[in-house]
């Protein structure tokens, strides 16, 4: 196992070239056990996706954060497709196991904050964890989202039906136009 005790993390837009890291890290029962991921990810799959996210046209927003050089987790923000919902946008959020623990959740998540409130006219950002995620929970706590409610047998888990809870953080401060003074009469 990887010693990432003394390196900072380096966040940055995810590329096609980090398919295989994807794999890696998405492949790992303990990683997709906790995201609406598949077992046995490919390569193939994930550089399509990554691929299409790189298009001048894409609305997602996917990051990587390195450790030591090392690709250890991801997050992404993902539109929401319907027009009165334009303001929102479902995040996700993935780190590997390793790397746990030493800041690459809360860097990921300040890094997608920061681009949601001051870049994307993000006004609401969407979540859903597994009630048992209990760190996860707390990195979003601390980010600002808040509970806000649980949905039963909402996802099928190694064989068995789990729930999550809906979470979402509102803007702190929703931009407003600036407008110029009105002339004085």
């Amino acid at each position: 196992m990887p010693d990432f005790s003394a390196a900072p993390v380096l966040v940055r837009r995810a590329r096609p070239a980090d398919a295989a890291d994807f794999v890696r890290m998405m492949g790992r029962p303990e990683v997709y056990g906790n995201l609406m991921q598949l077992p046995m990810p490919s390569e193939e799959m994930w550089r399509k996706r990554l691929e299409g996210q790189a298009e001048p046209h894409a609305v997602d927003m996917h990051l990587v954060a390195e450790l030591g050089g090392r690709v250890v987790g991801s997050a992404g923000l993902h539109p929401a497709p319907q027009l009165r919902r334009r303001h929102v946008a479902m995040l996700g959020i993935s780190v590997e196991p390793a790397a746990q623990g030493q800041g690459v959740g809360s860097a990921l998540m300040q890094a997608l904050c920061s681009y949601a409130d001051g870049w994307a006219q993000i006004l609401r950002i969407e979540l859903t964890v597994f009630t048992d995620n209990n760190r996860a929970i707390r990195l979003y706590e601390r980010s600002g989202f808040r509970h806000e409610g649980t949905h039963r047998a909402y996802a099928l888990r190694d064989g068995v039906f789990a729930d999550v809870h809906a979470m979402a953080r509102l803007h702190p401060r929703p931009p407003l136009a600036a407008w110029p003074a009105e002339p004085a009469p």
